[in-house]
């Protein structure tokens, strides 16, 4: 797949789950899609559930405008939709566990029975398929199990949606190397979907995805991985799939463990999930979510290195990771060990506190990343040697809508100024990398000094002038995560270097433009005006090469 073809489903999704959303937020309080606090929850006030709209319609919408329709999308697609209906209703108005399981099992057997996506081959069978009729009912209790494991794991800002993001990442890599372009596109249209909404659900979280959200979540992620591990690539070991989905999986088998032991009700909603365990033993929330990535990573990465290799060892490889999470937890609970009192600050914030700079050194960096930046889209939008007629419409189009953003200002709050932003620097870096001018050959040493500037300035302002809200985020964490994957993909000849290259350049550029937006106090100002003058640019170029 060219690196267009990859890059596409995301950037879709995205824009269209980041537009969405703000539109959401205002109408959730008439809608009643508000969570409401309770003890269980670690939330003190009414958030809007509403994120799920958005990776839902941004998803659904890339991936139907990408991929042709078939017998099993158009299953996938009917159960995603009877779903994501099940689960807005409960966010609307709390139905209970039975409603929810119908619009589960609907959905499920909808895939299965209709279009066809059912396991044939398990783990220690040594290839020989499993009779249809145990495969079929085998598959629907399992995505329904996964629904319900992405489900439970939605307890801190960013959970879910991180550990989904990860496991998604293994699937897409798996599937793009062995050929299998639908899954490819379907994982990384949801990949776009997830990030949007996480934009808005980094700690503390201004949104949740709702039931609407973690149930279409771990549906697709169901359904992928039965498509990739029986349909894509059946040389695939069976036993990749507990891998690839990761902790989840053994959070909820533990969960129900438990409240069996304890003669519960399995179903009824309780504090003893992985995250609410660490909460109880100090871990901050950020921390605790950043402790999980780091286990689902581990997961996922054995699981992209190792998918040849035999059942039993991947199995063991599962269950040894998980069992020492498990002992860890166990026996710090049994001895009443305490990380440290919920109101103590972490030790990375009190290491970055205690450094006091000079602020001249605080101007310097502001002044590299706002005329650096600015000088990249304007000479970006001029020196690429090709404007392509896509580009050229998006152009006009972004230029219209940022005008009329800076120009009307919060009456058309609906636009987002950093999705403007965002998207005209996937344009630039895009245009700039594939089309790139004679005079930019063999200047990468520049180019890694000027980028190698931008990532100092950027350190360097966090540091000083956001040293009382900095913290090392789950969000940076899951970033770091993504590229080393991305950047490990490349060295296997998996990914084009091209992609990587877009890839990196656009999330320092994106942190940038985060910093610079938030400290804008108008709206017409050096990096705005570069943003549109790249985008006239972009266009006047495209419409004189074109027409």
């Amino acid at each position: 797949m060219a690196p267009l073809t990859l890059a596409l489903p995301v950037i879709v999704a995205l824009v269209i789950s980041i537009i969405i959303i703000p539109i959401m937020v205002r109408l959730a309080p008439v809608l009643g899609m508000l969570d409401q606090p309770d003890p269980r929850k670690v939330h003190a006030f009414p958030i809007p559930r509403v994120g799920g709209t958005g990776i839902f319609i941004g998803t659904m919408v890339a991936v139907l405008l990408l991929l042709p329709v078939d017998k099993s999308l158009l299953a996938f697609s009917l159960g995603a939709l009877v779903l994501y209906g099940f689960g807005t209703m409960d966010d609307c108005r709390e139905m209970g566990h039975y409603v929810k399981f119908i619009g589960q099992f609907i959905a499920v057997i909808t895939v299965v029975y209709f279009g066809d996506v059912f396991v044939t081959y398990l783990p220690f069978m040594n290839g020989e398929p499993v009779a249809e009729m145990v495969g079929r009912p085998f598959t629907v209790v399992a995505i329904v199990g996964m629904i319900n494991a992405i489900n439970h794991s939605d307890g801190l800002d960013g959970l879910a949606g991180g550990e989904s993001l990860l496991s998604l990442t293994g699937v897409a890599y798996l599937a793009h190397i062995s050929g299998g372009d639908r899954v490819t596109i379907i994982a990384l249209a949801t990949i776009g979907g997830l990030l949007g909404f996480m934009r808005f659900n980094t700690h503390p979280a201004k949104i949740f995805m709702g039931d609407g959200g973690s149930q279409f979540l771990g549906y697709t992620l169901g359904f992928l991985v039965v498509v990739l591990t029986q349909e894509v690539n059946p040389v695939l070991s069976p036993a990749v799939a507990l891998l690839l989905l990761g902790l989840p999986i053994a959070d909820i088998l533990a969960v129900f463990a438990q409240r069996i032991y304890h003669r519960m009700n399995w179903f009824r909603a309780s504090r003893n999930h992985i995250h609410h365990r660490l909460l109880d033993l100090g871990f901050h929330h950020y921390e605790s979510v950043m402790l999980i990535y780091a286990v689902q990573a581990l997961l996922v990465f054995c699981a992209v290195t190792m998918p040849y290799e035999a059942d039993a060892l991947l199995v063991m490889i599962y269950l040894m990771i998980v069992f020492s999470l498990f002992l860890c937890l166990y026996i710090s609970e049994s001895r009443g060990w305490q990380l440290r009192q919920q109101h103590e600050p972490s030790l990375v914030n009190v290491a970055i506190k205690a450094v006091k700079p000079g602020h001249w050194l605080l101007a310097a960096a502001n002044s590299i990343l706002l005329y650096g930046i600015s000088f990249f889209l304007l000479a970006g939008a001029y020196l690429s040697t090709d404007v392509p007629v896509d580009f050229t419409v998006g152009a006009a189009a972004l230029l219209v809508l940022l005008l009329l953003r800076l120009l009307m200002g919060a009456r058309v709050w609906f636009m987002p100024l950093r999705l403007l932003a965002y998207v005209t620097i996937i344009f630039i870096v895009y245009l700039l990398n594939i089309y790139q001018p004679g005079v930019l050959a063999g200047a990468d040493p520049y180019t890694y000094i000027f980028f190698s500037m931008l990532v100092v300035a950027i350190l360097l302002i966090v540091r000083i002038d956001m040293a009382n809200d900095f913290s090392v985020t789950p969000m940076d964490l899951l970033i770091a995560l993504v590229v080393m994957a991305v950047a490990m993909m490349s060295k296997g000849n998996a990914v084009n270097p091209v992609i990587l290259a877009i890839v990196l350049k656009s999330i320092i550029l994106f942190y940038g433009c985060e910093i610079l937006l938030a400290g804008m106090n108008r709206r017409w100002n050096v990096f705005t005006v570069s943003i549109l003058a790249s985008l006239l640019i972009i266009f006047i170029r495209g419409a004189h090469l074109h027409l």
